[in-house]
């Protein structure tokens, strides 16, 4: 196993789907849902690495790939750990 498979394996709830990485996020409700969805956007932002998500009602769903190497990477993993970080306050 590589060091990057070891990374993914190492996720709590994060699936992996093809070339991305997916899980879903359920908040108390809507603006638990959309307070942490700004919050990821600005260290996305800073990371200059954006995912690819939707939000309905409570539930924020996300999938993350690197584009620019054509699947997952140490980038998408480190998103990932940023975000269950933040979530870890807010989710049910």
């Amino acid at each position: 196993m590589s060091d990057l498979e070891a990374q993914i394996a190492a996720l709590d709830n994060w699936e992996r789907r093809g070339d991305r990485l997916y899980k879903q996020f359920r908040f108390a409700d809507f603006v638990s849902a959309f307070g942490w969805m700004a919050q990821m956007a600005l260290v996305a932002e800073r990371m200059n690495h954006h995912p690819e998500w939707s939000n309905v009602y409570n539930r924020v769903e996300v999938e993350l790939t690197t584009h620019d190497s054509g699947g997952i990477s140490e980038r998408d993993v480190a998103l990932a750990h940023a975000m269950d970080r933040a979530a870890a306050k807010l989710c049910d």
